[in-house]
């Protein structure tokens, strides 16, 4: 058994502690340099003794005759302690930012309020307070659902009003990301301050977070996100101080704050520098897919271009080097349009070459061309032709002029003006149902920085019922899974390895579903049949675990020091069903195009009913199952065939712990918000 996970996801759902909210500079440097160091020192301490613990129980003490659970425990603690090292180097950087200063003089500033479907006077409320804001701006709403009642009521309250344009109708519309990419190209302020439809912002948000862009390479100041409709005990784990605290400021340190979708400001430039290189890199991508089809189609036709005359194999060879020219200078860096554009010109020359040769077969492959079936590519929002279509255009043998004819059509079908998307350019990435993270990824990698602001500025709604709770979260799991997926940040050019393990840190988070899944059953195989997965719960067991335990809670508690940190490790745990969900729904999405089910984390209180027995019902067979195996243990114990009596107790005390640990899904389930007349407590 391993230490307790990090997840150091948005997710984690740590209990409430009130952020600092005063105007002042930070506390002295000294007091926080002397945390930062005795924060070192327990990151190394907890880093050598789980390197010391793990390697013992890989090289010592897995019992190899029960692999098939002793190999599935150590892995999940060899992840714990990978787990371990991401969040010691998160906070090996811890940064605390004294005051921003001034703005910048005579900056603009667009507030964007995203709504879908959220109540009107829920949405005014945001954007009189938005209107309210001390720094000149101009305040708009976002309206998704395009409701004639809320353009009326923006319009009386004074405040802009913006819904997507009939460019919009039968395209993919990107949900929030969509909303925001259509709003970039109808407003022109310098910076964007975004803001949920349930967001409240203080009148100085923007006093205290634009002083930040006087360094020309910042590009997004995020703030914390803090609810006021939550209860001292947080039951759904609603606030996430250990998040927008530490964590951030430990990713701070390392260039590495990210976007959190709301209570952030943006800088245009930036955005607008992301969608067009993103637009060009996707037109370049569909060029040299292309080229590829290409290349395989004209090694086909090389196969017998000497039955068509010596014009003919001279144009396919020539052809050839031009497909190989081209995609060299792709791979250089060289501009899409100048490489088309010259690839074309030698694929009409070859195409004048030959023709007056084999015209019967060229309109019998036109006539298959024109009959194969043409999609649109989700991803980069280009028409292509499908994969066995392409196949079958590759692998057939072609004539010489029929092969050039085609890679002519196949390299023209390449729509520069994403005719099927409602603009060219898409700013805020919509590779993943949450576009934030994505989009700071790019800004990263293309060079621009980041600050995280801690300071609260605005104050919001948290869901108020487990199904909603449930929801929220599994957007966020799928959306960062998805960005996983397509972009693992450990790939990605450009940013610096630091980065690359920041963002990496988060979506590993989110694989501690399935390692919590292997420590909830381990000590049942022993309890209930003597199954060993440790050769022995022994003193060595004892000697190299605690001391490794010991310290990586401590760690904890000075790294979240004033901040209760429990409510989040409860649900890093209890939710380990929705961790398991999104990665595998999101491993479908993209990898077999299967729909996640999108839906928008309601703003309004839900009807309350019965028990929700059916959301909680893997935790109840997990909590049932735990019982039953401390009940048996505890009989095995009294006739003697149990293995030892050490051994059992360490796992009835495993059990208990998982017992209380789980036991945060049900009080949750239970958990009725109250009214808005009732005084929160």
């Amino acid at each position: 058994m391993g230490p307790d996970p990090a997840p150091d996801a948005v997710t984690a759902g740590q209990e409430l502690e009130p952020l600092p909210t005063s105007r002042g500079p930070a506390p002295a440097s000294r007091a926080h340099s002397g945390r930062l160091l005795l924060i070192r020192l327990l990151v190394v301490l907890t880093l050598t003794l789980g390197t010391v613990y793990v390697g013992w129980r890989w090289v010592f003490s897995v019992n190899w005759p029960n692999w098939w659970i002793a190999v599935p425990l150590v892995l999940a603690e060899t992840y714990a302690l990978v787990d371990a090292y991401l969040f010691g180097l998160t906070m090996w950087r811890l940064r605390w930012r004294g005051d921003p200063g001034p703005p910048p003089r005579g900056a603009t500033v667009d507030v964007f309020i995203t709504t879908y479907d959220e109540p009107v006077e829920l949405v005014l409320r945001t954007a009189l307070a938005a209107d309210a804001i001390r720094y000149p701006h101009t305040t708009w709403v976002l309206d998704d659902g395009d409701r004639a009642e809320m353009r009326q009521t923006a319009a009386d309250a004074g405040i802009g009003y913006i819904t997507r344009s009939d460019d919009w109708t039968d395209r993919p519309r990107h949900a929030k990301a969509g909303n925001l990419n259509n709003a970039l190209f109808r407003t022109e302020g310098e910076f964007m301050l975004i803001l949920d439809a349930d967001q409240i912002p203080d009148p100085a948000i923007l006093d205290r977070t634009l002083g930040y862009f006087r360094d020309p390479k910042v590009a997004l100041v995020q703030t914390p996100q803090w609810f006021t409709n939550v209860t001292d005990a947080d039951p759904l784990g609603s606030q996430a101080p250990l998040f927008y605290g530490p964590v951030q400021q430990g990713k701070d340190g390392w260039n590495a704050a990210f976007f959190c979708g709301s209570n952030a400001v943006l800088r245009r430039d930036a955005l607008m520098q992301l969608g067009v290189v993103g637009y060009v890199r996707e037109v370049e991508e569909a060029v040299s897919a292309a080229l590829r089809t290409a290349a395989r189609m004209l090694t086909r036709a090389a196969r017998n271009a000497d039955r068509y005359g010596p014009g003919a194999a001279a144009a396919v060879a020539e052809l050839r080097e031009a497909v190989r020219r081209a995609r060299r200078q792709l791979s250089s860096g060289e501009p899409v349009a100048d490489v088309t554009y010259e690839f074309q010109q030698r694929v009409d020359q070859a195409a004048r070459i030959v023709v007056d040769q084999d015209l019967a077969d060229i309109r019998a492959d036109l006539e298959e061309l024109a009959a194969l079936p043409v999609q649109t590519d989700q991803e980069l929002g280009l028409p292509v032709v499908d994969d066995v279509s392409m196949e079958r255009l590759a692998a057939r043998d072609w004539s010489p002029l029929a092969a050039i004819e085609s890679i002519r059509e196949l390299v023209r079908a390449v729509d520069v003006d994403r005719s099927d998307e409602a603009q060219p350019m898409m700013p805020m990435a919509t590779v993943s149902v949450t576009e934030d993270m994505a989009t700071c990824m790019r800004l990263h990698a293309m060079g621009w920085g980041s600050v995280y602001h801690h300071e609260v500025l605005a104050h919001g709604l948290a869901p108020d019922d487990l199904r909603t709770m449930l929801q929220q979260r599994l957007r966020w799991s799928q959306g960062t899974m998805q960005v996983m997926l397509r972009e693992n940040p450990l790939r990605q050019r450009g940013l610096s390895l630091g980065q690359r393990l920041m963002y990496f840190s988060t979506m590993w988070s989110y694989l501690s579903g399935f390692a919590a899944v292997v420590f909830l059953l381990a000590p049942v195989f022993y309890l209930c049949f003597g199954v060993l997965p440790v050769r022995a719960y022994g003193g060595e067991f004892v000697a190299h675990f605690l001391p490794y335990f010991v310290v990586n809670q401590l760690l904890f508690l000075v790294v979240g020091y004033g901040v209760r940190t429990w409510r989040g490790h409860q649900y890093s745990v209890a939710l380990f069903p929705l961790w398991i969900r999104a990665c595998w729904t999101a491993a479908a999405n993209v990898w077999f195009g299967k729909p996640l089910g999108f839906v928008v984390t309601p703003k309004t209180r839900q009807a309350r009913g019965s028990f929700p027995w059916r959301l909680v019902l893997p935790q109840l067979v997990a909590v049932v199952v735990l019982v039953v195996a401390c009940v048996v243990g505890a009989i095995r114990l009294w006739a003697g065939t149990t293995n030892t009596v050490l051994g059992t107790a360490v796992n009835v005390a495993w059990v208990g712990y998982d017992l209380v640990v789980l036991s945060v899904i049900f009080k949750a389930a239970r958990y009725r918000a109250p009214e808005p007349s009732e005084e929160l407590s």
